[in-house]
């Protein structure tokens, strides 16, 4: 019991600090690292310290912590995250050889996708999306097809917001996005003009499991305005169902 109580409380102040870091705060001292996780200083010393002798945390030359490579190799084990990947990946090779445009692969964790793999070409249009990245649901091609699929009450939580509105364009109004659910899950793929950023149109399908379980979206962003997705759809959603065959096997 004792044990049981004393490691939950660690666990639960390990994870606190590993959370701390961000795409845009990839290297924290080890004040921020507290700050950022709401420990005392003394706390964050000792757990870092750990982490790091672990090597799920890596301390710079310059004294700042970085997310340790075996913390990398243990997050790449994910079921939904390596075997998905292998998988799907020959088939966003296929896609992107053809467009040369941003190939995205995404899981649903709650309320929010992650992104489990990107392909880029150098003259592609920029995403705010990262491999590893979390990402609202709502204004994404990929996020609005895992939404759909989703149970009733992660539709209705993610309904009652608060939506971000990302562009002028972005639908956050609960009843048209509604709508667009119900579109998505009639066509079979859904189409994101703008809705991120004003230059990019995303087209993305979903990928099922052997029950028919919706597990993972897949999608192609292009620049706004040089293709119709009634063009891309049919690519899009031909490389969603090559990737559930590909789980099926």
């Amino acid at each position: 019991m004792s044990s049981r109580g004393e490691t939950g409380p660690v666990l639960r102040r390990a994870t606190q600090v590993l959370t701390a870091f961000t795409s845009d705060r990839p290297a924290l001292t080890l004040t921020q690292l507290a700050r950022r996780a709401g420990l005392p200083l003394t706390t964050t010393h000792r757990l870092v310290g750990e982490l790091v002798h672990c090597g799920l945390l890596e301390r710079d030359a310059d004294g700042r912590y970085r997310v340790g490579l075996r913390l990398w190799e243990i997050a790449s084990l994910a079921p939904r995250g390596l075997g998905l990947r292998e998988r799907a990946l020959p088939y966003m090779e296929d896609l992107f050889a053809v467009t040369r445009e941003n190939v995205q692969l995404a899981v649903r964790e709650g309320v929010e996708s992650v992104y489990v793999e990107r392909l880029a070409g150098r003259h592609a249009v920029p995403v705010l999306t990262r491999v590893g990245g979390r990402f609202p649901l709502h204004p994404t091609g990929v996020g609005r097809v895992l939404l759909a699929h989703a149970p009733t009450d992660i539709q209705e939580a993610v309904l009652a917001g608060p939506l971000t509105r990302f562009t002028p364009l972005t639908v956050v109004d609960p009843d048209a996005l509604r709508k667009i659910l119900a579109d998505v899950r009639a066509h079979g793929f859904a189409v994101n003009d703008r809705q991120v950023t004003m230059d990019s149109l995303s087209v993305a399908a979903p990928i099922r499991a052997a029950d028919g379980e919706v597990v993972a979206a897949v999608s192609i962003v292009v620049t706004s305005g040089t293709a119709l997705p009634a063009a891309l759809a049919p690519a899009v959603r031909a490389t969603a169902q090559g990737i559930t065959r590909a789980l099926r096997s």
